[in-house]
């Protein structure tokens, strides 16, 4: 598990109430932790079909005939599985964090403790990385995703400092962000506020937002009769979009009744918000903040 250590594991595979012969997902190989659990759990018909866009990620195959992973982003689940001849499956499990491996390896950008290239691709091919976005973005843009998606109150006053910074000289480091960012730090908080930083920019990089709705809407459609989805979240704004999905089938207001005050949500829950045990996040500080939700289609 040096690779990445999976938080809720057996909680996470246990939602899924595996069928020995079924066909299941993990959108979020990673280290394979999630898959390897569920391949023991499927008999010798069962398979499973694990999405990774990170290159990294490939070498961490199972060599395992009813296993195939698939180097893509999870967004285009439907159109990958349609190629493989899979039109509905069992259950779907997604894991959302950046995996252990992402946050040690200091060139890729991720961490807030190593100095590295101000990157934070997942897909390492992807055009736009945090260093573009720091050093090209508008101010107004900046504010507004360290705002949204770092939910930073002071969001104006950090976005005016980095214009002002790399006008000065250009932002391509983690450490050259922090210093550049340092009055905003006080030491008490200093880990907290440069996490939300961070976090608001790989979520830009990432359309890690967007992505999750993309893949949420096809899942209603994906899953058969008793199918299961078991979602790891590990920030509010991913949660609150997986809470509302499952609860409305929508992300923003509410969905529409008949005339007999009958809404049709694609999906039900199963059961209640799940989180990691003490000795869990003893074991895995990263898993302080997961949350695990279940849910099934609407009878």
């Amino acid at each position: 598990m040096s690779y990445h250590n999976p938080v809720l594991l057996e909680e996470s595979v246990n939602a899924l109430a595996i069928k020995a012969d079924g066909v299941y997902i993990d959108v979020t190989f990673g280290g394979g932790g999630h898959s390897k659990e569920i391949l023991k759990k499927l008999g010798k018909n069962g398979k499973l079909f694990a999405f990774d866009q990170d290159p990294d990620a490939l070498a961490n195959v199972i060599d395992d005939e009813r296993f195939q992973l698939i180097p893509e982003n999870f967004r285009y689940i439907s159109r990958f599985l349609r190629f493989y001849g899979v039109r509905k499956v069992d259950g779907i499990l997604a894991d959302l964090g950046v995996s252990s491996h992402q946050f040690n390896e200091a060139e890729r950008g991720f961490s807030i403790r190593f100095d590295g290239d101000l990157d934070m691709r997942m897909n390492q091919k992807s055009k736009i990385s945090a260093k573009e976005i720091v050093n090209n973005y508008s101010e107004e843009k900046l504010a507004e995703i360290l705002f949204l998606y770092g939910e930073l109150r002071n969001s104006r006053n950090i976005a005016k400092t980095i214009v002002e910074k790399r006008e000065e000289n250009k932002i391509e480091t983690s450490f050259q962000l922090k210093n550049a960012l340092q009055k905003y730090l006080p030491k008490a908080k200093e880990h907290k506020i440069l996490a939300q930083i961070f976090q608001a920019f790989r979520i830009e990089v990432n359309e890690e937002l967007e992505v999750l709705k993309e893949f949420l809407q096809q899942t209603p459609t994906l899953l058969k009769e008793e199918g299961r989805l078991s979602v790891i979240s590990y920030h509010s704004l991913e949660d609150r979009l997986v809470k509302r999905f499952i609860r409305t089938g929508l992300f923003s207001g509410e969905p529409e009744k008949d005339f007999f005050g009958n809404s049709s949500e694609p999906l039900q829950k199963v059961g209640k918000l799940i989180v990691p045990t003490s000795q869990e996040i003893n074991e895995n500080n990263r898993a302080r903040s997961a949350k695990l939700r279940i849910a099934t289609l609407k009878k």
